[in-house]
């Protein structure tokens, strides 16, 4: 992405952060999301929730009664400024959405992924799922975990918030290791966006706090 690096957003500390969550699978990271909101009293409420097919993450937000939008393919920049515009959204969760995003220049750290490896190895087009733990025992890594990052108009790319870490075992799976990465992100997700939404995201290269 070109231009200037883009600021970190400023949130009012007195109204939830009204969150989009857009998914693609089975859910888990709304379904934690949600679950780690109510418990933390963490200042957000999910006002919508995204899938780009019928699946479980949308059956979630049906039994939630949060508003859905069933999307197949990829969006436009018109069309996603419209759904945060019509829903009012300060920020975006992508929950195991395996579309690639336009970034226009209003959302430029409005929008966050989490990734189960350590960026920048194991990210990129296809890395998703199954394919990025077996990628990380295939290198022999003694090590992997998780980031929580930006998102900018490239897949796994944008600056970093946050990364969690565990040990690779010598006798692992992409299943075991995968379970292990995810124990992580239940805790990674929501304190990094509690960190986003309290002015407490450490500067990474590529952003920098808001004047």
């Amino acid at each position: 992405m070109s231009g200037a690096p883009p600021s970190l957003p400023r949130f009012d500390p007195s109204a939830p952060a009204r969150l989009g969550a857009f998914a693609s699978g089975s859910g888990r990271t709304l379904e934690n999301l949600l679950e780690r909101i109510e418990s933390d009293n963490i200042p957000a409420r999910i006002e919508l929730v995204l899938a780009s097919r019928q699946c479980r993450a949308a059956d979630i937000a049906r039994d939630a009664h949060i508003p859905l939008v069933i999307h197949p393919g990829r969006l436009t920049e018109p069309q996603l400024e419209t759904l945060v515009r019509e829903h009012n959204l300060d920020l975006i969760a992508l929950c195991g959405y395996l579309h690639l995003l336009p970034v226009p220049p209003a959302l430029r750290s409005r929008i966050l992924n989490i990734h189960p490896a350590l960026l920048p190895d194991f990210g990129g087009p296809g890395m998703h799922g199954l394919r990025v733990h077996r990628a990380v025992l295939d290198a022999g890594r003694t090590e992997s975990g998780c980031t929580v990052h930006l998102c900018d108009d490239r897949y796994d790319t944008g600056p970093v918030i946050l990364r969690r870490r565990c040990p690779v075992l010598p006798d692992d799976t992409p299943e075991t290791l995968a379970a292990r990465v995810f124990e992580l992100e239940r805790n990674a997700y929501p304190e990094a966006l509690v960190q986003l939404l309290t002015g407490q995201a450490p500067p990474t290269p590529g952003a920098r706090p808001a004047p």
